[in-house]
């Protein structure tokens, strides 16, 4: 199973990841991206790909 979160520490709430997979991000009380759903699609690896600070990480787990 794959599953995606934001590194908040990197993240700088931009909010290019909630403009481009708005099913799979949205912003937390800080203003920070959060994933709000585990599955990846297309959007969610064109969100990774274009996050300014590297913040959104794909996972696989065994």
């Amino acid at each position: 199973m794959t599953k995606v979160f934001v590194d908040k520490d990197l993240c700088i709430g931009c909010g290019s990841c909630v403009a481009i997979a708005p099913d799979n991000f949205e912003f937390d009380d800080d203003g920070l991206a959060k994933a709000i759903k585990e599955e990846i699609n297309d959007d969610v690896k064109t969100a990774a790909e274009s996050c300014p600070t590297d913040a959104i990480n794909i996972e696989k787990e065994n």
